[in-house]
């Protein structure tokens, strides 16, 4: 599995990811980039992702919503605040309602994304931002943490192909 430390510090609201990839960090961005692939890892077995808008693009937008085993929808929306292809990346994550606009009031968590190539294999590292204490807990409790972790390790097969 690519996912080599999970490291979650409730003082400072964050958790750190960090995987390790045999391949190049264009290759790996791409995941990201391309709608279509960011769909067959974003998410779960049991709640894949539709992406129905994607703009990486700063100010731009991302739009997706998950579709649980008896049909339920969660929708979920991106606002890119910085963009460096084959870098890094970085966008606030929140709830969504069915036409894509943020939950009023909704927590909301600030990713960074970074790759850079270590030990001639691309590390990317994700750090999650928490907007409140109790929004990291309940992230937390609902097992969101082994969900990320086990959607990411969904990139290695998606690398191959």
């Amino acid at each position: 599995m690519s996912v080599t430390s999970v490291h979650k510090d409730f003082d400072t609201l964050t958790l750190t990811l960090i995987a390790d990839f045999d391949a190049p960090a264009e290759r790996v961005w791409h995941l990201w980039a391309d709608p279509r692939q960011l769909e067959r890892w974003w998410g779960t077995e049991d709640y894949p992702a539709t992406v129905v808008e994607h703009e990486l693009t700063v100010g731009g937008s991302v739009i997706y919503f998950m579709t649980g085993p008896t049909g339920e929808k969660g929708y979920g929306w991106w606002r890119i605040t910085s963009v460096n292809p084959a870098k890094s990346l970085e966008f606030v994550d929140g709830f969504a309602n069915e036409d894509g606009t943020p939950v009023v009031d909704g927590p909301t968590t600030t990713m960074q994304v970074q790759l850079t190539e270590h030990d001639g294999r691309t590390r990317m590292q994700v750090r999650s931002i928490y907007s409140s204490r109790e929004h990291m807990e309940e992230i937390d409790r609902l097992g969101a943490t082994e969900l990320f972790t086990l959607s990411i390790a969904k990139m290695d097969a998606l690398l191959d192909d």
